[in-house]
């Protein structure tokens, strides 16, 4: 795999292209939706309009051994992803889509902590300068002091903090079932979880809203496929610096279509960011080649 992987690097960039496109506009549907649904509600109805798309997998999800064990990382991660979908909708709502961007891109960092404390990984001096100056560029685009710090952006810390988790929890149950099993039971319990939350404020949707979150629902899911599709083209290392394409399209998009100013210490602090990402992408794919460690990319879920 390896070797096909570095063999087509202009394909994994052009997946992660599409990707970023997929993802910006997911971004740009729930700023359309607006807040007359509530942030729990309508990430309830994007999973549950969703969940026609597990039909292929439920072959897989019959068939798959599942012990106790993996039942409780379902669970497990179930939960933290609720959260954090749940927050993602709500920050999403109150902030422009650039700065929603540019603070999703932490979760890999928070991702690489908890590698160091739950499973036992190695910090190394590269990961802790990345995670520095990955928190060094959230200050960039928070900038305390400055600025008020609204509850959307303290939505979006949290946001990238249970993600983060979510992607630790997949790791640990995907040496164990197929991908299919942990995407589609990902999406069962989140759907589970969100359930009473929307139901404690619910809102009656109209066609319109509905059809937006089933939009969100499909480019959501079309842009995880093509996510996969760049990870098997080309290593981490060639696809992760692609992803800044994202924020330069959210920002564009933010002053085009919605009256968002163009923040340049959100783009700056993003670019701050994505360079430490790619940073210790590249430093693992190096590592990898030796033999010394496992590639990062293994911890996406």
């Amino acid at each position: 795999m390896d070797a096909e992987q570095t063999a087509r690097p202009g394909w994994g960039i052009f997946w992660m292209i599409v990707t970023g496109l997929c993802f910006v506009a997911v971004t740009a549907l729930v700023k359309i939706l607006g807040t007359r649904i509530p942030a729990p509600e309508a990430a309830f109805l994007r999973y549950l309009l969703g969940l026609v798309f597990l039909i292929p997998m439920a072959g897989p999800m019959l068939r798959a051994p599942l012990t106790r064990r993996l039942w409780g990382l379902f669970a497990a991660r179930g939960a933290v992803h609720t959260i954090g979908v749940a927050l993602w909708f709500y920050a999403m709502a109150r902030i422009p889509i650039a700065d929603v961007t540019a603070m999703n891109y932490l979760s890999p960092i928070y991702v690489t902590l908890g590698a160091v404390f739950f499973l036992g990984e190695k910090l190394a001096f590269r990961r802790v300068l990345a995670v520095v100056f990955a928190l060094i560029g959230a200050l960039i685009i928070l900038r305390p002091g400055f600025r008020e710090v609204g509850s959307g952006h303290l939505a979006m810390i949290f946001t990238a903090i249970f993600f983060g988790a979510s992607y630790l929890l997949a790791k640990m149950a995907s040496g164990k079932v197929s991908p299919a099993v942990v995407v589609g039971m990902l999406s069962i319990f989140v759907t589970i979880g969100l359930a009473p939350l929307a139901l404690m404020n619910w809102v009656t949707p109209t066609l319109w809203e509905l059809a937006i979150l089933f939009a969100v629902a499909c480019f959501a899911t079309l842009g995880h496929y093509t996510m996969t599709l760049a990870f098997r083209a080309a290593p981490l290392a060639v696809t992760q610096p692609a992803t800044f394409l994202q924020l330069v399209w959210a920002v564009s998009l933010g002053a085009l279509f919605f009256g968002e100013g163009v923040d340049p210490f959100v783009v700056l602090g993003g670019l701050v960011i994505v360079g430490s990402v790619s940073f210790i992408s590249w430093r693992e794919a190096v590592l990898k080649r030796r033999a010394v460690t496992p590639s990062m990319h293994q911890t996406k879920g």
